[in-house]
């Protein structure tokens, strides 16, 4: 159950920046469109992203770990390939629809938490 909510909050997410951040489209059902970015990018994230991140390792290492924004846009840009109603338009509106996802989600997930007694 936690599973389904967390991939909820991210369609959410999703959803969010896509409405308020220009570069980044949804078509067709938003929310249901979101609903499956949001579960390929995670499907994409656990197969594909450390692959990614091992090939990468040098430049990683010398770009002292900021590579991996660049490694983030490019699943965001094969989400956008693989997805027909998700369209993002450069790699630099990937870059910056990447971080404010990030941002988005912690501060979603952490209304969902319950405070500690």
């Amino acid at each position: 159950m936690n599973l389904i909510i967390k991939l909820l909050l991210n369609a959410l997410a999703v959803f969010i920046l896509a409405y308020f951040l220009p570069g980044v489209e949804l078509s067709g059902d938003k929310f249901v469109t979101a609903v499956i970015v949001a579960v390929v990018l995670s499907v994409l994230n656990i197969l594909v992203k450390p692959i990614l991140v091992i090939f990468t390792l040098p430049i990683t290492i010398l770009t002292l770990g900021l590579f991996l924004l660049i490694v983030n846009a490019l699943i965001i840009l094969l989400a956008d390939q693989l997805i027909a109603g998700f369209s993002v338009s450069s790699i630099w509106v990937a870059i910056l629809f990447s971080v404010l996802l990030s941002i988005l989600q912690s501060v979603l997930h952490s209304l969902l938490k319950e405070p500690n007694n």
